[in-house]
């Protein structure tokens, strides 16, 4: 069964009532802050108010009493316009000069905590209608730009299929003149619209074999260079097509700017294919000049005689990353896993000439002219290189 509470009415004294209605029409307080701060309700508030004039018509005294408060409320406030006056002519004196409306809106915006909201309007000598109209065409501005930014976000996360994330994005909105933070574009893309880059998976657990040292690793995790050409990183990974058939790619990248120089996608892992894939650096970069140093790991591709003869031929100095530590070799582990994570493991290649086109667009177009790399201050590798 349900029980009703019954709320009994609660007594108030008469001094009590006469300190709530100086407070309104002396002080000028609104009904709203005296409920805030008594617990009184309003209509209580306006009962006594009420009361109190009705008493002013059959009482000298209470009459008298009245227009003292109404004077006192009438001093108040012009104190309060002399307050005011002095700090609003120092800060909107161009205002007042110019006459321009859409300045005076700007001001009141900026500083109507400090004034008063109704306070700057009649100051000002604007109709709140006029204002409130301003701010709601200021907000449909935004919504329309805003819109306009959501749309050119949506194109380029399906154009990139899915591969970019909030950093990327603000980039490439940069280009398209759409100057936001990155901050902003995390907001719009993963609060409003729902749109997730692709998530690299974690490292998985290496296994440290035994070092076959050949050389030493001359590199030391260096991994930045003064020049183009002075220092590259290579390596191999595994590809698959949609029959389960592996094919492998071999890639040269330089640490100066983080361009692939080289790349070449081929069926089996051997020590011809990377010689094959050095000499097509070599012959990318013809005006190279100084020390050119490779940094590899320990692989036998890399440690074969046939390749370390080779690179005493073209005089290439080699550069080794200590067996089982694949950081030695971030620079290229991360290229990789960018080649996987927006290239490869979003298509399934029936042909290997299909994987092959693919992988070297990837790597020639996208990866070294269209998309913006960290490590240059999300330049492209060639706007790093030619600058």
């Amino acid at each position: 069964m349900r029980k009703e509470v019954l709320i009994m009415p609660q007594n108030y004294t008469p001094e009590f009532k006469k300190k709530i209605v100086r407070l309104h029409l002396e002080e000028g307080r609104t009904y709203k802050s005296i409920t805030a701060e008594y617990g009184v309700s309003k209509a209580s508030i306006s009962k006594w108010c009420r009361e109190f004039s009705e008493e002013c018509q059959t009482s000298p005294e209470t009459k008298e009493e009245y227009d003292s408060m109404k004077e006192m409320l009438k001093l108040r406030k012009e104190n309060e316009e002399l307050r005011k006056e002095n700090p609003f002519l120092k800060k909107s004196g161009g205002i007042l000069c110019k006459r321009n409306r859409l300045e005076a809106y700007r001001f009141i915006e900026k500083y109507q905590k400090d004034f008063g909201l109704r306070w700057l309007l009649r100051r000002l000598d604007i109709c709140p209608n006029a204002y409130y109209n301003y701010r709601k065409h200021r907000k449909a501005d935004y919504y329309t730009q805003k819109s306009k930014v959501q749309a050119q976000i949506r194109e380029i996360y399906h154009e990139h299929n899915g591969v970019d994330g909030y950093r990327s994005m603000t980039v490439y909105l940069a280009r398209k003149g759409f100057h936001y933070s990155p901050i902003t574009i995390h907001k719009y893309m993963n609060q409003e619209m729902g749109l997730y880059a692709i998530v690299r998976p974690k490292k998985p657990e290496y296994i440290h074999g035994k070092p076959h040292k050949v050389f030493e690793n001359k590199l030391a995790q260096n991994f930045t260079a003064e020049r183009a050409n002075q220092k590259w990183c290579t390596d191999f990974t595994y590809l698959f097509l949609k029959n389960g058939e592996v094919r492998y790619n071999c890639s040269i990248l330089d640490l100066y700017d983080r361009s692939i120089i080289a790349s070449i996608t081929d069926r089996h892992i051997t020590s011809e294919l990377a010689i094959r894939t050095l000499q097509k650096a070599l012959d990318s970069q013809p005006m190279r000049k100084g020390e050119l140093l490779l940094h590899s790991d320990q692989g036998a591709q890399y440690t074969s005689k046939a390749f370390v003869e080779y690179c005493e031929s073209v005089h290439v100095t080699q550069s080794m990353s200590k067996a089982g530590c694949p950081y030695d070799n971030a620079p290229m582990e991360r290229y990789f896993n960018t080649l996987k994570n927006e290239c490869t493991n979003l298509y399934e290649f029936r042909t290997e000439e299909a994987l092959y086109q693919t992988v070297e667009e990837f790597a020639y177009i996208t990866y070294n002219h269209v998309r913006p790399h960290s490590f240059n201050g999300y330049q492209t590798p060639y706007q790093a290189r030619i600058a």
